[in-house]
């Protein structure tokens, strides 16, 4: 009987795995997603220069990719929902210590943690859950509706803090979201997964499936072109805001906006934000759902294409509220497409087994990016007073992305017998 349930549950699209695990992202997302618009009033707070507080994202960035393959290896080594609960504990200590951070060094060093935090509770250790617990048939469209509740968070996530700091300081705003990250963990019960594995991949070790990957030039070229998606996606989240405040200053938002309680530019940015998480909940289920019929890496080629062309039109064109909305749509349609469609192919190229630790490789790419993106914005823009050079960087990668994915080859690797 007891098999039989975990076979039922494993044909099911909608499992109680999926659902925790969107949860849990959703939060840990919303979290991770509301710093842009917390940039200008903590600088003016202390006077700090854009370039201090940058950094302290930008190595929030660095220490989730950082962290992204320790807590896959260690979900895959010591267990899914102890790896949970540490990253947990982990991102509520950065962000309640962070509260209490007056320095520039201080809030980089303790953005260290809450970095460290968001990779015990986001894409490496969930998303390999659910693609263990997941059917074949069902993992592709699994992994993009799991991470399509990383843009659920970010829908509520940017519009809550700017909403809270109306009535309470930034500080208290970090120790309500401290408290979130732990709430969330009551639906860890809800995550026992079943490990659709072969005997070979469970007898297989790490150390041989990671040789094997490194020694592959496709998981290379999946490594480089994650680059790109972490530059143009960390720099938006954190600069973003910061750049509609300043671009629409002199514009007041009219019409359907004013309408709906948008009355000024810095409720625009956090609007934006919003908006790329709800067009990105369409796009990237849409990602995963095409993953099932159609080669990934080719959907991935034409994602990063349109991520290119979208940004250079909205750069090149006068900035409005109009062209604001018009882009987050663009934009947030291929937002987080990319990331079912790379841990779909890691999946499928090297296995189950320790999808946690190889995807969590190839997003510290991601991540790297991310760190490039965040602190290139904070120090050109007080170099030169405007974004201009960071956005045209991320045209410019996002071209060698849409590159790059073309010659992997789709399919998985031979199995090598044991010496």
């Amino acid at each position: 009987m007891r098999k039989a349930s975990i076979r039922t549950s494993r044909t099911s699209l909608v499992t109680p795995v999926l659902v925790a695990g969107c949860a849990i992202i959703l939060v840990s997302f919303a979290i991770r997603a509301s710093f842009g618009v917390f940039q200008i009033p903590i600088a003016d707070e202390f006077g700090w220069a854009r370039t201090e507080f940058s950094l302290a994202i930008a190595i929030q960035n660095l220490a989730w990719g950082l962290g992204q393959p320790l807590f896959g290896a260690f979900a895959e080594r010591i267990g899914d929902r102890v790896a949970i609960i540490v990253g947990a504990l982990v991102y509520a200590a950065g962000l309640i210590l962070s509260s209490f951070a007056t320095t520039p060094e201080a809030h980089q060093f303790l953005e260290f943690l809450v970095g460290m935090g968001v990779a015990g509770t986001g894409f490496g250790v969930i998303l390999a859950i659910v693609g263990r617990a997941s059917s074949d048939e069902n993992r592709s469209i699994s992994l993009g509706i799991a991470t399509a509740a990383g843009s659920g968070g970010q829908i509520f996530g940017a519009p809550v803090a700017e909403w809270m700091m109306v009535y309470m300081s930034w500080q208290s705003v970090f120790l309500i979201f401290a408290g979130a990250i732990i709430v969330v963990l009551a639906v860890l019960p809800m995550m026992r997964a079943p490990a659709p594995l072969s005997r070979q991949q469970l007898e297989e070790s790490m150390g041989k499936i990671l040789l094997r990957a490194f020694r592959d030039p496709s998981f290379s070229l999946l490594f480089a072109g994650f680059f790109s998606c972490g530059y143009q996606l960390a720099f938006i989240t954190a600069h973003f805001p910061a750049f509609v405040t300043e671009m629409c200053g002199a514009i007041s938002p009219a019409g359907f906006l004013h309408s709906v309680g948008v009355t000024n530019t810095s409720a625009l940015g956090a609007l934006a934000i919003s908006v790329i998480g709800l067009a990105n909940i369409v796009g990237t289920v849409l990602a995963g759902w095409l993953g099932k019929y159609y080669a990934k890496k080719y959907l991935l080629a034409l994602i990063y294409t349109g991520r290119t062309i979208a940004a250079g039109v909205f750069i090149l064109l006068p900035i409005t509220p109009a062209s604001v909305i018009i882009f987050s749509v663009a934009m947030g349609a291929l937002w987080l497409a990319t990331i079912p469609l790379t841990s779909g192919l890691v999946a499928h190229i090297y296995g189950l087994r320790y999808m946690g630790t190889l995807y969590g490789i190839i997003f510290l790419s991601h991540q790297l990016g991310g760190f490039a993106g965040v602190w290139l914005g904070g120090l050109l823009y007080d170099r030169y007073g405007n974004y201009d050079l960071v956005w045209w960087i991320g045209v410019g990668v996002g071209a060698f992305s849409a590159i790059v994915h073309l010659p992997i080859k789709e399919r998985p690797m031979a199995d090598v017998s044991p010496a």
